[in-house]
């Protein structure tokens, strides 16, 4: 096994401190409108084995940037206290409960939300979301006061009608998939268990007015993978097939109707709804296949915009494919999650990897495209929309992303006009660290 492990190596890196820095530099006009956090989160491993690490396993480190009428008050990282955090750094045991099935020291750096007034760091497979405070320390592990079953995920889905949580929690120690619904208060109200074949990695999922979307897909637990010195327990099994399940949103398993497709892995839809004919229209980035060969992350394939149409009533599922480019993070106005959407977001991926080399609007009605290309030595990461005011049309707001600068090995925060994508952006946000690659975050508004 080849020690040379690109997932510790340049942008990928760890970092080695926390940082706080107040009034960060400001190159352009901020929108007075853009109150509130700008939150990521990704891995951050404090002592990793170069031979076997996985870049999905690093200990958690949030970033955020607070922006309030205009001006940047202050920029962040933290590291998410899970127990190996605490017992390296010395630092008290954070509360709070430890399931049976934890993996490891209950790493949580998946995605970053705001809900129920909280912020919560999130992840999959079992470990348990944990709370921060506003300015990103860690407060405790929290099973939503004892409600959620087992673990949870690291994509809810927030259902704009009724502001309830959607997720798929799969993990070890669960011997199904299971839809857990978390209500407006943050306690978990509604869980149903679906049983599959095999033990598939779930990483998101999907909602229409009517429908749950569970995806089974050919990337199963498989012991042998750790027998061979991976941490990553998982690998395609292309025989098992792959599979759409739409469960009605207040039904039992048992009314679970599966829809195959051909043989693929998506970690992340861009939106889904019903169409006036009912069918249920899901976009999604398509990997042809993942942990074939490469065992420590997701360089096998790049992913394509791909869109499937499934009839509730029966019959094969419709794919199409709506662009050939490499494209990831996949985002939108979250006011249209479930419903009818023209605009959609993603990262456009290097033929090298993971690193983004520009940012791709989609008008999903015209069937067309924008770019905004990174310029030389800068890298995006995932993009996300901000609305300029509550009633405020699909695409009438920002899109903000951080940045990686290699030439000064540090990173920015930008502002996009979402309606002049391809545009300079109005606003640069100069951080005096790196953030390093990483996965998720969110946008959290003050409360208005």
């Amino acid at each position: 096994m080849s020690h040379d492990n690109r997932y510790l190596k340049d942008n990928f890196a760890p970092i080695d401190v926390e940082t706080t820095a107040l009034e960060p530099r400001v190159s352009g006009t901020l929108p007075p409108e853009l109150s509130g956090r700008l939150l990521r989160i990704g891995p951050n491993p404090l002592a990793p084995d170069p031979a076997t690490h996985h870049w999905f396993l690093g200990n958690g480190m949030v970033h955020g940037i607070r922006l309030e009428q205009g001006k940047a008050l202050w920029y962040r990282s933290r590291l998410v206290r899970d127990d190996d955090v605490t017992s390296r750094k010395g630092w008290p045991e954070t509360p709070g409960p430890r399931p049976e099935h934890q993996l490891g020291s209950g790493v949580v750096n998946t995605h970053v939300i705001s809900h129920a007034g909280k912020t919560l760091a999130l992840v999959e497979a079992g470990n348990l979301p944990m709370e921060l405070d506003d300015e990103l320390e860690t407060q405790c592990r929290t099973n939503f006061d004892g409600t959620l079953p087992a673990g949870f995920s690291a994509h809810p889905k927030l259902d704009p009608d009724t502001g309830e949580l959607h997720a798929t929690v799969y993990g070890v120690g669960v011997e199904h998939l299971q839809y857990v619904v978390v209500d407006r208060a943050g306690r978990v109200r509604r869980s149903v268990n679906v049983p599959t074949p095999g033990h598939p990695m779930v990483h998101d999922c999907a909602i229409t007015q009517n429908y749950f979307i569970l995806f089974d897909f050919p990337v199963l637990l498989d012991p042998a993978v750790l027998e061979a010195g991976y941490q990553m327990p998982y690998r395609w099994h292309p025989e098992y097939g792959a599979r759409l399940g739409l469960l009605p949103r207040d039904g039992q398993a048992e009314d679970v109707v599966w829809h195959e497709v051909k043989p693929c892995f998506v970690f992340h839809p861009m939106n889904s709804y019903e169409d006036s004919d009912g069918r249920v229209v899901l976009d999604v980035c398509r990997y042809p296949k993942l942990f074939d060969q490469d065992m420590r992350g997701t360089l096998e394939a790049d992913p394509t915009l791909d869109r499937w149409i499934i009839d509730p009533k029966g019959g094969p599922v419709k794919e199409e494919r709506i662009s050939a480019h490499g494209e990831e993070f996949p985002r939108i106005d979250e006011r249209r999650i479930g419903k009818p959407y023209r605009y959609g977001y993603t990262g456009c991926l290097r033929p090298e990897g993971p690193p983004l080399g520009g940012l791709r609007k989609h008008d999903l009605s015209a069937g067309t495209s924008v770019a905004h290309v990174a310029a030389p030595g800068r890298s995006f990461m995932e993009p996300v929309f901000v609305p300029a005011s509550p009633d405020a049309g699909e695409d009438e707001g920002w899109v903000m992303a951080y940045v990686h600068d290699a030439n000064a090995n540090r990173c920015d925060v930008v502002v996009l006009d979402a309606q002049n994508f391809a545009a300079p952006p109005i606003a640069t946000i100069h951080l005096p660290v790196r953030v390093p690659y990483g996965f998720h975050g969110s946008w959290v508004p003050d409360a208005r």
